[in-house]
């Protein structure tokens, strides 16, 4: 199967909103707190899906998905994107966006345990590869810190949450489950409510508008591209894109904020992105590959 120059386009354009989002994240982050960033960020995809509410009559969920609903979007909204702003205080856009790359490792780790999912040896072989990538990058680079950790903790939220979660999307309409995941995982962000207008009153323009962008195209417009790639093409075909994510990342961080990822965090970039591509092409027994999935998840 040939893919169409509409799916390319909507893989690419999807791929620039993500990888965009760590850079609007720094930039959010000259003028809020971790908390208040988030927070604003995720009013503004909340607001989106109750626009779109009539445009796609979202529906509700049964009560049988509400644990697994609150439960994907605490740890895959609240804690996933709370600790990946707080981490990006001194981790750089390509240095965070390499380490979330390495998300479809954890997920194949839990989905061997939970999922049943079961690994080849070329597999288990690239898991060590990516794991082996994080630990040049958060080891021997100078993000070294806690930060550093913090993002590696965005990134093991981010698996657990495509575990809890990918039962929901095979049973009902994927923007249903987002919605009402993104509504879920937001409440909890008015925790830190306090001193909100505050600081909004004195932050600059251009933050503002840098988070209001990533709270409407990549935390909420960002998957209804994804969708219409995966429409016109196999999955197969479209996931690919998804390792342009951390090289398009580290290129804005260089164009808007000047900063160029040290020799540490391409190597070990290097290897996490070798060792996604040998699961995903060669690990799993039979099937879909669980990473192509959770990339889409959990980028930015």
């Amino acid at each position: 199967m040939t893919m169409s120059r509409k799916a390319i386009l909507a893989a690419l354009i999807t791929v620039l909103f993500w990888s965009s989002a760590f850079v609007g994240i720094r930039i959010g982050l000259q003028s809020f707190s971790p908390y208040h960033l988030v927070l604003l960020r995720f009013l503004v995809a909340s607001g989106v899906f109750v626009i779109l509410v009539p445009v796609f009559k979202i529906k509700a969920l049964p009560k049988s998905a509400w644990l697994r609903v609150i439960l994907s979007g605490v740890v895959g909204l609240t804690m996933y994107h709370t600790a990946l702003s707080i981490g990006e205080e001194t981790v750089d856009p390509a240095t965070a966006s390499f380490i979330i790359a390495g998300a479809p490792i954890v997920s194949a780790i839990l989905a061997s345990n939970f999922l049943k999912e079961r690994y080849t040896k070329w597999g288990w072989i690239g898991i060590f590869i990516s794991f082996l990538g994080v630990v040049v990058i958060t080891g021997v680079g100078s993000s070294f810190n806690r930060d550093a950790l913090l993002v590696v903790f965005a990134m093991v939220a981010t698996s657990i949450f495509f575990i809890v979660e990918k039962p929901l999307l095979m049973k009902h309409r994927t923007i249903d489950v987002t919605a009402w995941v993104t509504w879920a995982g937001t409440l909890p962000m008015f925790l830190y409510w306090p001193g909100f207008f505050l600081q909004l009153s004195h932050a600059s323009v251009d933050a503002i508008g840098w988070i209001v962008y990533i709270g409407i195209f990549p935390a909420a417009l960002a998957y209804l591209t994804w969708n219409v790639a995966l429409a016109h093409a196999d999955a197969t075909q479209v996931t690919p894109f998804l390792y342009l994510s951390p090289i398009l990342a580290a290129g804005l961080s260089w164009v808007m904020l000047h900063q160029i990822p040290g020799w540490s965090v391409w190597l070990g970039g290097g290897f996490v992105l070798f060792g996604v591509i040998l699961v995903q092409r060669r690990g799993k027994e039979r099937g879909p590959v669980v990473g192509a999935s959770v990339m889409s998840e959990g980028t930015g």
